[in-house]
């Protein structure tokens, strides 16, 4: 079964628009979704949750139509973290858990009150008095609390520090190591990303340029770097994006396949992929 299945989606705001978006991430598995601000990265995510309702084509979260009234059931399956953390002010850790305790079926308090030490979280402490980090962390620990299948991460390691970052890396991988548990995270860090990620979906002003493997992605491309007159030598159709130095140098991605064997190529990053992609305006 694939954990998200979004058919055709169309969705449009005013002079945006999500344009027949079509995407999968199989059960088991992590997809990154990267895209700049105002891409349709937190669109998306609210589609998938039945928050906001799609103009057209069709969303499946966990075999289920998002629009069928047997989708709310389902949800309990989901964690979902968003770029902003969003309990009551006044609660403290302590209290949020026993409000969740209430709220799903199957919130484990033990779980709960592990993350709450392992991210060093003070459990009497109000929201309110929270910082971004903490605030991140305890919505971090509230989804992995109640067994989700599925999380749904928009910018969950936002305003962590290096270390932190790492250790909820960690913590999410652990998560997939269930085959029945997917994860869908979208992150301006797109380090993190080509560490945790099997695939990477690139939206670009409301459009689904890629959906690839991240290492089959990676082994595609290939960073060249030489004179404008070298750059020159290759065939257009090799060329997916350029930038030029003020010294005349060139650094171009392009497609190892359409490119001289014996040509010497740098390894891109998943960041490379995305901004020459950008830069050359579609992809090659």
């Amino acid at each position: 079964m694939n954990a998200i299945e979004l058919s055709h989606i169309q969705k449009s705001f005013g002079s945006f628009a999500i344009q027949d978006l079509t995407l999968t991430v199989p059960e088991g598995s992590i997809c990154g979704l990267v895209g700049e601000n105002g891409a349709g990265k937190s669109t998306t995510i609210r589609l998938l949750m039945g928050a906001l309702p799609a103009d057209g084509g069709t969303v499946r979260v966990l075999g289920s139509d998002v629009e069928d009234p047997a989708f709310f059931a389902v949800k309990e399956q989901v964690g979902v973290v968003l770029d902003e953390a969003y309990f009551p002010e006044v609660l403290s850790a302590a209290q949020v858990g026993r409000v969740l305790a209430d709220t799903y079926r199957n919130w484990d308090k033990e779980r709960y009150q592990e993350l709450l030490r392992r991210f060093d979280l003070p459990e009497k402490k109000i929201f309110k008095e929270y910082s971004r980090g903490m605030r991140m962390k305890l919505a971090i620990a509230a989804a992995l609390s109640h067994a989700p299948k599925l999380l749904v991460l928009d910018e969950a390691t936002a305003g962590l520090d290096p270390i932190i970052r790492d250790e909820v890396l960690d913590l999410l991988y652990d998560f997939t190591r269930e085959e029945d548990h997917s994860i869908l995270i979208s992150s301006h860090i797109l380090s993190d990303l080509e560490k945790l990620c099997d695939t990477i979906a690139f939206l670009h002003q409301g459009r689904l340029l890629f959906c690839e493997e991240k290492d089959r992605l990676l082994e595609e491309y290939g960073i060249f770097t030489g004179t404008a007159e070298q750059a020159e030598s290759l065939r257009r159709e090799a060329v997916v994006g350029r930038e030029e130095s003020a010294y005349g140098g060139v650094r171009a991605l392009v497609r190892r396949d359409l490119v001289p064997p014996a040509l010497e190529l740098e390894k891109p990053t998943v960041e490379d992929v995305i901004l020459f992609t950008v830069k050359g305006g579609k992809r090659a």
